[in-house]
C-alpha cells in the first residue's frame, strides 16, 4: 500500500484524488512530499500510541477497547484533581480550571450595554413567559443580562435567533465592540428544568455566545462515564473558537458590508461550493457529516476552522499536568489528526482523536456502542493543508484571510 491509498482509506477518499492534489499542491507551493509526510508520522504516531498502552493486539475492536479504556482513566484522574480546585459546585469548578488552561488573549466582542438593546428589538417571548414577567427590564431586574443572552439558546427557536440577527444585528460598526476577556459563566439553577432540552438535543451541556466572547454551562449533571471529559474538552475547544472568530470580527470590522459579514459568520453559513479545481480547498466551518453523512463535498479537499479550535483545546488540555492527582494526559498530544485503518474480516477506521474516542466511550456506555472519527477525519483534512501552507500561524492566515469566500484558490 503506498502513502496515497495509506491516507485515502483513512480519509475515505481514492488514491488518485490525492496523487492528483498533492501534485497540484507541489506545483502551488513548492513543498514535496507533504501527503508521504503525513502518512508515515501517522503510522508512526500510531505505533508509538498502541505501545504505550501495551496494546499488542491490532484489531479493530481490541484498539477501540484500549482507547476507551484509557479516556475512563483518566477521566477519572480529571475529576479528582478538580476535587481541590475551588468553588462551589462541580461547574463552577470546571469552569475555573478551564479559565486556567486555555490559552487565549483578550478578544474582539460586543460591548455587553448593547444585549439590553438587541432584547428590545427583538422581545424574546419564550423567554418573559418562562420568568413569568411581561418586559425585558423586569428581567434584567433579576438577572445579568449575559445571563439572559444564554437561556435564548435553548428557550427561543432557530428561527427566532436568525431573524434577530437579521433584524437587530444589522447596524452594528466597529465603534460597537471592545477589547475585553473571554468569559466563562455558570447557569443559575433556575435555568435547570428548561435547559435540558438544549442538553438532551446537544448531547452536551456546554454553550457560547461569539458576538460577546462568552461561554456558558448549563446547570446540567451526567453522570455517563465520558461526558464529563468530553464536555471539558469542549469548553477548552470554545475558547479558541471564540478566539478565531474575534479575529475575524476585527478585520471585518473596516470594511463596508461588516455587518452582513458579520450576521454571516453568526449564523455559521456554509458555502454551497460542490466542485474545486486542482489546488482548492474548501473552507467548511462545520461537520457537515454530523448534517448529511453523504454530502459531496466530504469528498472534497477542505480546511475545517473547527478542527483549529480542537486542535488547540486538545494541546492546551494535554499540555496540562497534575502530578498529584495522577494527572497527565499527554498521550492525547498531537493525535487529533491521526487515524488507522485496521482489517477484522473488512477495513474499519479507528479515530486516535481525544473527543472522538471520549464520544464512543460514552456511546459504548449507554449501550450503542457507536464508533466516531469525523473529528479526526477533519483535522486530517485540516492538518494536510497546514503542512502545505507552512504551518498553523500561516495556515490561519489563509482561513481569515478567505473565509468569506468559502474557498482557498490562491496563496
Amino acid at each position: 500500500m503506498d502513502h496515497f491509498e495509506y491516507v485515502g482509506k483513512i480519509l475515505g477518499v481514492d488514491a488518485m484524488s490525492l496523487m492528483n492534489l498533492d501534485a497540484a499542491m507541489e506545483a502551488r507551493t513548492g513543498k514535496k512530499n507533504v501527503l508521504r509526510n503525513i502518512a508515515e508520522r501517522n503510522a508512526e504516531m500510531i505505533e508509538v500510541t498502541l505501545a504505550t498502552l501495551n496494546s499488542a493486539n491490532h484489531s479493530a475492536p481490541h484498539i477501540r477497547s484500549v482507547l476507551r479504556q484509557t479516556i475512563l482513566n483518566h477521566e477519572k484522574h480529571l475529576m479528582g484533581f478538580l476535587d481541590k480546585v475551588e468553588g462551589e459546585t462541580e461547574f463552577e469548578k470546571a469552569a475555573k480550571l478551564a479559565r486556567k488552561i486555555a490559552t487565549c488573549g483578550k478578544g474582539f466582542f460586543l460591548k455587553k450595554e448593547l444585549a439590553k438593546e438587541i432584547l428590545e428589538k427583538r422581545k424574546p417571548e419564550r423567554l418573559l413567559t418562562y420568568l413569568q414577567v411581561k418586559t425585558v427590564d423586569e428581567a434584567l431586574q433579576r438577572h445579568d443580562v449575559t445571563e439572559l443572552f444564554s437561556a435564548l439558546r435553548f428557550i427561543e427557536s432557530d428561527e427566532w435567533m436568525h431573524e434577530t440577527f437579521d433584524i437587530a444585528y444589522g447596524d452594528f460598526t466597529a465603534r460597537d465592540f471592545e477589547e475585553r476577556d473571554i468569559e466563562i459563566s455558570v447557569l443559575g439553577p433556575e435555568w435547570k428544568t428548561v435547559s435540558e432540552t438544549f442538553v438532551k438535543k446537544k448531547h452536551h451541556n456546554v454553550s457560547h455566545l461569539k458576538e460577546f466572547g462568552v461561554i456558558f454551562v448549563n446547570p446540567i449533571k451526567e453522570n455517563i462515564p465520558g461526558k464529563f471529559l468530553r464536555d471539558f474538552a469542549l469548553l477548552l475547544h470554545y475558547f479558541h473558537e471564540i478566539d478565531f472568530y474575534s479575529r475575524l470580527f476585527r478585520r471585518y470590522s473596516s470594511a463596508p458590508d461588516f455587518a452582513a459579514n458579520f450576521k454571516k459568520l453568526l449564523r455559521g453559513d456554509v458555502p454551497e461550493i460542490y466542485k474545486t479545481n486542482a489546488g482548492e480547498w474548501l473552507v467548511v466551518p462545520r461537520y457537515l457529516w454530523k448534517i448529511n453523512p453523504e454530502d459531496p463535498r466530504l469528498y472534497l479537499p477542505r480546511v475545517n476552522p473547527e478542527s483549529l479550535h480542537w486542535a488547540r483545546g486538545e494541546r492546551d488540555l494535554t499540555s496540562f499536568a497534575a502530578p498529584e492527582a495522577h494527572l497527565d494526559l499527554k498521550i492525547w498530544h498531537n493525535l487529533d489528526w491521526v487515524g488507522g485503518s485496521f482489517a477484522d474480516g473488512g477495513e474499519e477506521i479507528v479515530s486516535f482523536d481525544l473527543e472522538d474516542n471520549a464520544m464512543s466511550l460514552v456511546s459504548f456506555m449507554e449501550g450503542k456502542d457507536e464508533s466516531f472519527n469525523y473529528h479526526q477525519r477533519e483535522s486530517m483534512w485540516t492538518k494536510l493543508f497546514e503542512e502545505y501552507a507552512g504551518g498553523e500561524e500561516k495556515m490561519e492566515k489563509l482561513l481569515i484571510g478567505h473565509f468569506n469566500e468559502g474557498i482557498i484558490a490562491s496563496s
